[in-house]
């Protein structure tokens, strides 16, 4: 089993609400090192990237923190391109947003596909987004579509190509979003089709249109969970993945063998419920990872 790399990006700069750049230590404080470990996983903690505290930061721009999100994607990039090739690198956020570093480091190693486990697409550009929030627009960036500072951490050639890229969870889309995901046939799963279909039809599904790719890059929002079961959030949307249909993807998944990296992101603990939501991240990265019932 390949040694797992741990990294954490504690990022709320893109986010909404402040609080999610607890994050890494949440998930850290349930037990994710040992919990990989007895799977049988060699753990190496890298510890975090440094990132821009809010209140400490000159913030002139019409996007917020925009310099300050980028600086900390290209410090996710430096620190994650230096583990080991055959490692799996798992990224701790942060907000969504963290994704532009994590993707561009891992895709100058291969054609690299993306699961994007969300429920919601974050494709938003600042031209469209509601918020202005950059955890609603990394998929858009990775693409190369948004603000040039963001979008210049992804190389030209490692761009994400829409058919390396897929959802599952989706139940929260913006107009502008959902005219991008048809205009660049985007495959999709929401969770309509998750209800009609079932999680393991929409797994393996999932997993067979990404078969192509050299490497799997899996983007995992806490926000994903139905809100009753991972409270921990700050975009909760009802309706979401139950824990068990959660598993099921994570365990498929994990027999696909391409998964070489990992983002376990939007983990608020300020906002959760004596640290359940990282409790149950945690598990579904160890089902990600190896963990098997026999």
């Amino acid at each position: 089993m390949r040694d797992v790399h741990l990294l954490g990006i504690p990022m709320d700069l893109g986010a909404g609400r402040r609080g999610v750049d607890v994050g890494p230590s949440a998930l850290r404080l349930a037990r994710l090192t040992p919990t990989l470990e007895r799977i049988g996983r060699r753990v190496v903690d890298h510890g975090n990237v440094p990132v821009a505290v809010p209140e400490a930061t000159d913030d002139p721009e019409a996007l917020a923190f925009v310099d300050a999100i980028a600086a900390a994607a290209r410090a996710t990039v430096d620190a994650a391109t230096a583990m080991p090739e055959g490692a799996t690198a798992v990224f701790l956020g942060g907000d969504h947003a963290v994704t532009i570093g994590t993707y561009a480091a891992r895709a100058g190693r291969g054609r690299t596909g993306v699961l994007w486990i969300d429920a919601h697409a974050d494709l938003n550009t600042p031209a469209t987004s509601p918020s202005g929030n950059v955890h609603g627009m990394p998929a858009a960036v990775l693409m190369g579509e948004g603000d040039p500072r963001l979008v210049d951490v992804v190389p030209p050639d490692a761009r994400l190509d829409p058919r390396d890229l897929v959802y599952v969870g989706l139940r929260s889309v913006d107009p502008a979003e959902r005219a991008l995901l048809a205009e660049r046939g985007i495959r999709t799963y929401t969770m309509t089709d998750v209800d009609r279909r079932g999680i393991a039809a929409v797994a393996e599904e999932a997993a067979a249109h990404l078969a192509h790719v050299d490497r799997l890059h899996v983007s995992f929002d806490a926000d994903v969970l139905d809100p009753d079961l991972a409270p921990g959030v700050g975009t909760p949307v009802p309706g979401g993945l139950s824990y068990r249909e959660a598993h099921l993807l994570m365990e498929i998944l994990a027999g696909t063998d391409l998964v070489t990296s990992v983002d376990l992101v939007e983990d608020n603990p300020m906002l959760d419920d004596r640290n359940r939501t990282a409790d149950i991240v945690v598990e579904m990265a160890a089902s990600l990872l190896g963990k098997t019932i026999l």
